[in-house]
């Protein structure tokens, strides 16, 4: 198999696929359970599953109420497990399963690890439901009170016993389980918190939990909750159809969440067997537990509980080679939410934190006017679109924004029309001011050819234009008593595609500074679609966003054509995006980057395209993606770090981190990008075959 075809498994990304399987069931007729369930097992093996959850007492059926005492049904469950325990040896996937167990002579309702033949362990319930319709301590004993720490049973002996029971896998370090039943969740302290306290990424849930109105609302509620606060995956299976209704309902909803995310979810009243499947993330989860501290305190403070637990290993026999690619989306867009009322909620807090972010940076420091440079693209919009409102806000005029359009000699006719209709559409107080001569001047006077009228358009020709931007920006605030408001967003800031110092990297106050390129595009759609400042704005952002995408500072061959498109330097935004939040919101390896983006975007007719035409849909080719990934590890961790040591004040907008040295991410501005380069380099340049 080549290394190629081997990139492209998820397996070697990190990731586990998992199931949540729901068996029609006959209540007390152990064999026939245990058929269904093995059809479902088989399935989940066949769909590459690492781990299978069945519901609660499955073998022999939670609603079997006083039959739990009789004998046959006891020994009928046993034999139906030995029975699963034989006819699965030769299948990967580790399976929990449900059934009733007697052990020194009391009865209890437990969970069976199954791997490969072998019990792995067994795990008795906690907390037993004794409230209106639930009847458990007339018929079970709570963990608590087993005396014995092992059993031998299906012909096996020594087989751990107990709550305390951790399962690791021995080919997949992170991946390391635990198991808790239905009422254990729904408790104040689930035996699931010390569990991931002590290591456990994934939490299994065997549940029955019959159904009463509003209850999957509940149910969905308490398994996010806990996968965020235990920052962990959580696979939950309520007992579905062929439970008994004398009294009672059934839905058989099964949940897959990782870290409050939703991943799958069952049909709910299905009346046939079902499976559904999700990939987790064991790299997010274990990133996400080494950077929040609280966890660690809190494993520190229950540090005696946790000693308890005990961990039995096993392995898996699936393909850590050969092509397996991801099922589960990721979104092109990690920024921006798919959904479109999610994503207008996004884009109305967002601006609400940057309007208040300069509200109170004028409170503070008694100031009522800003200084801006618009330059008729996305960031100075966005800013100024802010200004305005702030404006609005505070009970000032928006006469107090002191606009300047600055052409100098690549700016196109285009943005220069778009930044006097945007400023007089706004109604702010704007001007127009030609720095070409002061550019001429400090070219002549550093001796520079294009001072004379040769066409050297150099890194000193392009930042002489924006220096003199700033400089002029920042006299008119001294000038007219006003504050700086400074336009560069994330995405530039994370690449180092800004002028340092005295350059557009300058201001008294940033309002884009952790918004990313590909957010604050769909912030000025929002904008514009919304009419948040009228009709005539709302025109202008509309032909803004259709603008390319130019630091318009060396002449192109047409007057009205930018002799520059940033993308074509450091790679389309949209990849820059995906590349920044993986890498900086989860410090990601370079290569599960690149799997990632791959996964997102080789196939522009896949996935979810939050409001963009289908003319205007990509697709990028692993060659593409790799070359790309190159240039951002290169800028971000070798050439940019000094520019974002010493950023503006400006507002975090959203967890996917900013770049402020008082924030998120402190960095040396003088370390190597060699680890990260290593690791580029095992990515492969084409695709699967």
């Amino acid at each position: 198999m080549s290394q190629t075809s081997s990139f492209f498994n998820f397996y070697k990304h990190g990731f586990i696929r998992a199931g949540v399987a729901i068996p029609t069931v006959r209540v007390a007729d152990p064999q026939y359970n245990a058929s269904e369930i093995l059809s479902l097992w088989k399935e989940a093996a066949e769909e590459e599953c690492a781990l299978v959850v069945f519901p609660e007492l499955g073998l022999s059926g939670y609603s079997c109420e006083d039959l739990f005492h009789q004998e046959a049904l006891l020994q009928e469950s046993l034999a139906a497990l030995a029975w699963l325990k034989e006819k699965t040896r030769e299948l990967p996937t580790v399976a929990v399963v449900g059934l009733p167990l007697r052990v020194d002579q009391s009865l209890f309702n437990c969970a069976v690890v199954l791997s490969q033949g072998n019990i792995l362990g067994i795990v008795p319930k906690t907390y037993l439901p004794n409230y209106r319709e639930f009847y458990e301590v007339r018929h079970f004993a709570s963990a608590d009170t087993a005396l014995t720490t092992e059993v031998n049973l299906c012909g096996q002996e020594h087989i751990p016993f107990g709550p305390g029971l951790l399962f690791a896998c021995r080919e997949y370090p992170q991946f390391l389980f635990a198991v808790e039943i239905c009422e254990d969740l729904w408790v104040p302290l689930p035996p699931s918190t010390l569990a991931t306290l002590a290591g456990a990424t994934v939490i299994v849930n065997l549940s029955a939990s019959n159904y009463t109105v509003g209850k999957d609302d509940y149910r969905r509620l308490l398994v996010s909750s806990q996968s965020a606060k235990c920052i962990c995956a959580y696979l939950y299976a309520a007992a579905g159809f062929g439970e008994s209704t004398t009294d009672l309902a059934w839905d058989g909803q099964g949940l897959i969440y990782e870290n409050g995310q939703w991943l799958a979810e069952t049909e709910r009243f299905s009346y046939q067997s079902q499976l559904v499947t999700a990939e987790i993330d064991l790299d997010r989860l274990v990133s996400d537990r080494m950077r929040q501290n609280s966890f660690h305190d809190c494993r520190a403070r229950y540090r005696p509980f946790l000693a308890r637990y005990t961990t039995r290993s096993f392995s898996l026999g699936l393909p850590r080679s050969g092509l397996l690619p991801l099922r589960r989306i990721y979104g092109r867009f990690p920024y921006v939410p798919t959904e479109a009322a999610r994503r207008d909620e996004r884009c109305r807090e967002v601006f609400q934190i940057q309007v208040q972010g300069l509200a109170k940076r004028l409170t503070a420091t008694g100031i009522q006017k800003v200084v801006i440079g618009v330059s008729g693209g996305l960031d100075s919009a966005h800013a100024l679109v802010v200004c305005a409102r702030t404006m609005d806000v505070l009970g000032f005029p928006r006469k107090n924004v002191l606009a300047f359009t600055m052409p100098g000699f690549a700016t196109s006719k285009r943005t220069l029309a778009q930044a006097r209709k945007l400023m007089d559409a706004l109604g702010v107080d704007g001007s127009e001011l030609d720095i070409r001569p002061s550019c001429q001047q400090m070219l002549k006077d550093l001796g520079h050819p294009a001072a004379r009228g040769e066409p050297r358009f150099d890194t000193t020709f392009e930042n002489v234009q924006a220096g003199e931007r700033t400089s002029h920006l920042f006299r008119l605030a001294n000038w007219h008593g006003g504050l700086v408001v400074g336009t560069s967003d994330l995405s530039e800031l994370a690449v180092g595609w800004c002028t340092y110092g005295v350059g557009d990297h300058m201001a008294h106050y940033q309002v884009n500074a952790s918004v990313p390129k590909t957010l604050i595009q769909y912030l000025l759609r929002w904008i514009a679609s919304t009419r948040q400042l009228g009709g005539e704005v709302s025109s202008v952002l509309q032909d803004i966003l259709e603008t390319e995408i130019s630091p318009e500072l060396v002449p192109g061959d047409h007057p009205d054509e930018p002799g520059q498109k940033t993308e074509e330097v450091i790679g389309p935004y949209e990849l820059v995006d995906f590349f920044l939040y993986y890498t900086l919101r989860f410090g990601y390896d370079p290569a599960k980057v690149a799997f990632l983006a791959w996964s997102a975007w080789r196939d522009p007719d896949q996935g979810q395209w939050p409001d963009v035409p289908p003319q205007r849909r990509r697709a990028y080719r692993m060659e593409e993606i790799r070359k790309w990934l190159g240039v951002f590890l290169w800028r971000f961790f070798k050439l940019s770090q000094y520019k974002r040591s010493c950023l503006p004040n400006s507002p975090k907008v959203g967890s996917g981190g900013s770049l402020s040295p008082r924030g998120d991410y402190r960095a040396p501005s003088d370390s190597e990008a060699t680890p990260w380069i290593a690791r580029w380099e095992s990515i492969p340049r084409e695709d699967p075959l």
